[in-house]
This record gives structure tokens, sequence and C-alpha cells, in this order.
């Protein structure tokens, strides 16, 4: 199949992927109300295989030290599955499957899936990384820029969310691997939410989105004016560095997240 659009439909509910520009969604529209910041670098993109920055673009497997390239100097950001073409397996009205094969610079053959399923009041991605050789570290998650206003006026966003603590945030936006106490925004931070990640978008009298992931990890980043970024994910970053999830022949790593509306 071709990597034009593909729009899913649920009641009042639309969802536009894009599999020519990174897999990302590129719209979620509820009852004509668009949701996502659009442009070409928005919407929502999977980060993988890894997520955030990697310090100096560099990792470690075993005694083999791998250099990425430096996209956001002087580090390596957010992946390569969101700058990638990637494959439409399958589409039905309300689900679709993409796929994307893991190439040149990362060193490992494997490929990465994502799977797109709407109703009428949720949507649901996952994500799963598989090798198709040797084992490796990696990490999966999602960048969501949720409009800060909505279109037909209201009251901007407001954010909540109890995490357990931040990741104390270094000169070079990096966690420096102390836990502090939550601070207030504005952040560009990763939270720690052992029970899973659960976070309340509300633009009051508008909508309220919850985004939830049995991850224990979010980075928020709502430093910019036009938009706010909640963003599910397998580890904190730099965690190829730090903590690490292997991939391996018999164990994929996979993850989902679940953003559930309702009108307010």
């Amino acid at each position: 199949m071709s990597n034009e659009d593909v729009i899913l439909t649920a009641g009042d509910a639309e969802v536009t992927v894009q599999p020519g520009n990174g897999c990302r969604i590129g719209s979620l529209r509820v009852g004509g109300v668009e949701l996502l910041r659009q442009g070409q670098k928005y919407g929502c993109f999977p980060m993988a295989p890894w997520c955030g920055r990697i310090r100096d673009g560099r990792f470690r497997d075993g005694a083999a030290v791998h250099q990425m390239p430096l996209n956001s100097p002087p580090h390596a950001i957010h992946g390569f599955a969101r700058n990638a073409e990637w494959r439409t397996a399958r589409t039905s009205d309300t689900e679709a499957v993409f796929t994307y094969d893991l190439a040149d610079p990362w060193p490992y053959p494997g490929r990465v899936t994502q799977i797109v399923e709407l109703t009428e009041d949720t949507l649901t991605l996952r994500l799963g990384i598989e090798t198709y050789g040797a084992s490796f570290p990696a990490q999966a998650g999602w960048h969501p820029w949720f409009n800060r206003s909505l279109e037909g006026g209201g009251d901007p966003v407001r954010v909540d969310f109890t995490p357990a603590w931040q990741e104390e945030r270094g000169e070079d936006h990096l966690p420096t691997g102390r836990r502090i106490d939550p601070k207030p925004g504005p952040w560009d931070d990763c939270f720690g939410m052992p029970d899973g990640v659960d976070v309340t978008l509300t633009w009051p009298g508008r909508f309220e989105v919850d985004v939830t992931s049995r991850e224990r990890w979010v980075v928020v980043y709502d430093e910019q004016e036009a938009a706010v970024c909640v963003e599910p994910q397998t580890g904190p970053p730099d965690g190829l560095n730090t903590d690490p999830r292997l991939v391996t022949p018999i164990e994929p790593l996979e993850t989902s997240t679940t953003w559930s509306w309702r009108r307010l």
C-alpha cells in the first residue's frame, strides 16, 4: 500500500495519520474542533528507537559505543521514526497499522510498528520495536503537540497531574540522575509516575482529555506559546544510557497510550 494519508472516523471524531511524514497523527478533530497543533513538524509523532535527547548522541551497548547524528546539537533527539517514510500495512474505518524498518545510521536491523485505533471518545496508539538480529537497547514513546487554545475561543489549556518525582534537569537539558520534588512549570522536564502516566488536559468549558499509559515516564513541555506537549515514554531522556530497555529476538519492546476525551 502507498504512504498516502489515512483517515479514521468514529462518531464525530476524525484522525488523520501521515505515514509519509513520520507516521505522525497530523490531525485529531472532535466535533470539528482541532486538538493538535497543525504543521509539518507538529501533530503527534512517534519517538523511536529512542525518546528525548541522547547525551552527545552517544550510547553504549556492551563494549560498543554508537554515535548518532547530532540533530539537536550537542545531542541527538527523538529518534529516526519521525523523519522516516512508513508503510501502511492495513486499514479499516477505525484502525490502521503502519511499519518502518530501522536502517542506517541505527546500527541494528529491526522494525517499528505503530497501530492507531479510534473510537468515538478515545484514541489508542501502540508502538512495537522488534529486532531482526542481535538484541539492542531502545525506547519508544509519543510527542503530541496539543493546541494551547482551541479554535472558537475560550481559556487556554490547563495541565493537571500528580507525579511522584521530577528528574532534576541539568544545564544541558538532560537529567542529572537526581530525583526531586515536582516543581511548578513552565516545564521541559521528565516526571516519574510509577502507577502509570495519567495527565489531564482541560480547556475550560470546552474539552477534557486524559492522556494515560502504563509506562512510568512522561515528559511535559509547555514552554511554547502555541502548544503543550505531554509525552508518555518507556524511559527518561538519555535512557539508552541510564535505563535501557532491551529488544531481544523473543521479547519486542511494546508500549501504548490512550487519550480519552469528553465535552465540558
